[in-house]
C-alpha cells in the first residue's frame, strides 16, 4: 500500500507540474508582446503591490468560460501585469509610489468593458464577461487575450499611477482627466497593449486623453527622453499646481512648450504638415 500511495503521489505531483507548465507555455504563446519582462519581474519581485483578490460573479457565462480557458491563474496573471505597469511608471520600489493594499478584480455579467474604482489603497476593477463574449465572436482566442491584457494594463495603471495636485479632481478638471487617461493608455501602448500605428487615432489633441495623449507621451519617450513616462508620472509630486506645460518643462527643460511639441509630434507622424 505504501508503494501504491508513493506512486500515486508521484503521478499527482507530475500531473500538477505538467498543468503548471502547460499553463505557463499557453500564456507565453498567447502573449507575443513580452508580458512581464524579466527585468520588471526582477526589480519588483519583493515589492508589496497589494493582495490581489479575484472573484468571478458570472461563473455560468460564456465570457467566464473563455476567460478561465485563456487565463488559468487570474491572480498570478494580474500580478505579472502589475509588475510591467509599475516598471513603466517608476524606476524602482524606493520611488514614491501610490500604495495598493487590496486589489479586488471581478468578472461581472454587465454592460460596459472595464473600470477601476476605489482609493486609499482599496482598489476594485471589474471586467465585463459580455465584452469578452463580443471579443470572441470570431472564435479568435488570441484577440481576446490581447484585448484582455491591454484593458488590464490600462486599469492597473489607474491603481498605481500618481495624480495631479492643486487642480481639482478627475470629475471636475479636464486637465486632470486627460493626464490620468492619457497615462493609462501610454502604459498600455508602451507594453504592447495596442496594435501600434493601426490603433493610433489621427489628429485630435493631447487634451482628448486616452490614445490621443497616450501615443503622444510614448512618442516623447521615444524621441525626447527614454525616461519620459516615469518622470512625467513623477511630475505630479513636483509641479503644483500641475499643468501639462509645467510638467513638460519639469521633465524636458524650460525651453520646451507642450503645444509646440504636440505640433512637432503631429508633423512627425504625418497628421499635419510641418511649419518649418
Amino acid at each position: 500500500m505504501k508503494e501504491y500511495y508513493l506512486a500515486a503521489g508521484l503521478f499527482l505531483c507530475m500531473g500538477m507540474f505538467s498543468c503548471a507548465l502547460k499553463a505557463a507555455e499557453h500564456e507565453k504563446k498567447m502573449d507575443s508582446s513580452g508580458s512581464a519582462t524579466e527585468e520588471a519581474l526582477v526589480v519588483w519581485k519583493d515589492y508589496s503591490m497589494g493582495r490581489i483578490l479575484f472573484n468571478d460573479k458570472a461563473p455560468q457565462s460564456e465570457g467566464s468560460r473563455i476567460y478561465h480557458q485563456l487565463i488559468p491563474d487570474a491572480e498570478a496573471y494580474i500580478r505579472r501585469q502589475a509588475c510591467d505597469v509599475l516598471h513603466t511608471l517608476y524606476h524602482g520600489p524606493s520611488d514614491h509610489i501610490t500604495p495598493v493594499h487590496h486589489l479586488y478584480y471581478t468578472l461581472k455579467d454587465t454592460d460596459g468593458i472595464s473600470a477601476k474604482s476605489g482609493d486609499n489603497g482599496e482598489i476594485s476593477i471589474f471586467y465585463s464577461t459580455r465584452h469578452i463574449e463580443k471579443s470572441f465572436k470570431n472564435n479568435d482566442k488570441s484577440k481576446v487575450y490581447f484585448e484582455t491584457r491591454g484593458i488590464l494594463l490600462h486599469e492597473l495603471t489607474h491603481a498605481y499611477q500618481l495624480k495631479p495636485q492643486g487642480i481639482g479632481s478627475y470629475e471636475k478638471n479636464r486637465v486632470f482627466w486627460a493626464f490620468i487617461e492619457g497615462m493609462a493608455d501610454a502604459v498600455r501602448i508602451a507594453n504592447g497593449g495596442f496594435h501600434g500605428e493601426a490603433d493610433r487615432p489621427k489628429g485630435g489633441n493631447y487634451m482628448d486623453g486616452y490614445r490621443y495623449a497616450g501615443y503622444f507621451f510614448v512618442w516623447l519617450r521615444d524621441n525626447k527622453d527614454p525616461e519620459f513616462l516615469r518622470k512625467f508620472n513623477r511630475s505630479t509630486l513636483e509641479v503644483i499646481p500641475w499643468s501639462f506645460d509645467g510638467a513638460i518643462k519639469y521633465v524636458l527643460g524650460e525651453q520646451y512648450d507642450v503645444d509646440k511639441l504636440w505640433n512637432e509630434y503631429q508633423a512627425a507622424v504625418g497628421d499635419k504638415k510641418s511649419c518649418d
